[in-house]
């Protein structure tokens, strides 16, 4: 949408994560979203590598494969997920 010109010229994501007084409860749901978002991640990330290790007989090459590479792409979106915590915790300290 922002890439064709839909939405008007406006940037209101900028105005809605914007620091003032009136703000600051916007800046803390997005850190504590970010941070229990992360807590979770975490956990099923765990939980598919412990899957992944304890795989028994019956699963073919690519499952095993598959499976490690979904435990890579959880801990991904979990490292991005921390890290996307972090500089909401930081925006949140500094409104």
């Amino acid at each position: 949408m922002y890439i064709i010109g839909t939405h008007g010229g406006e940037t209101s994501w900028i105005t809605l994560v914007s620091t003032g007084p009136g703000n600051v409860c916007v800046c803390v749901c997005d850190a504590a979203y970010h941070c229990v978002a992360a807590l979770f991640y975490l956990s099923a990330s765990v939980l598919e590598a412990l899957a992944t290790i304890t795989m028994y007989d019956g699963f073919t090459y690519k499952q095993y494969h598959e499976n490690i590479s979904a435990v890579v792409f959880a801990y991904v979106a979990t490292l991005l997920y921390v890290v996307h915590a972090v500089f909401s915790l930081i925006r949140w300290k500094s409104s």
